[in-house]
């Protein structure tokens, strides 16, 4: 479980940093990649669209963050001793007596 939410959490945080740099400011940043202002998102741009989307994912992503915590933390309360057999530690006692030597049997005549 903790793998997966791992995963999602690398891709949570590579879609979050394209989001914000995508962002128009005062240094376009990747802003100038996104094309026209009018073509997609319509007259006011996509600055809207992109400040909703990474609000959306910043709120998937502290989500994902306190999920992760959470497990990990249930995880690390597990001993590794507590899952140790204790048959696997103390050798099994012989219960049975070792067999008396039996004498050879010498042939009359």
């Amino acid at each position: 479980m903790t793998s997966t939410l791992l995963i999602i959490q690398f891709i949570l945080a590579i879609l979050l940093t394209i989001t914000i740099l995508l962002q128009k400011s005062s240094s376009i940043g990747l802003g100038a990649y996104s094309g026209s202002n009018n073509s997609l998102f319509g007259a006011k741009g996509p600055a809207n669209f992109l400040t909703k989307v990474t609000m959306f994912l910043g709120l998937l992503f502290i989500t994902n963050t306190l999920t992760l915590g959470y497990f990990y933390n249930q995880e690390k309360l597990n001993s590794a001793v507590d899952s140790v057999k204790l048959q696997s530690l103390i050798p099994a006692a012989k219960t049975t007596a070792p067999a008396a030597p039996v004498a050879p049997v010498v042939p009359q005549k």
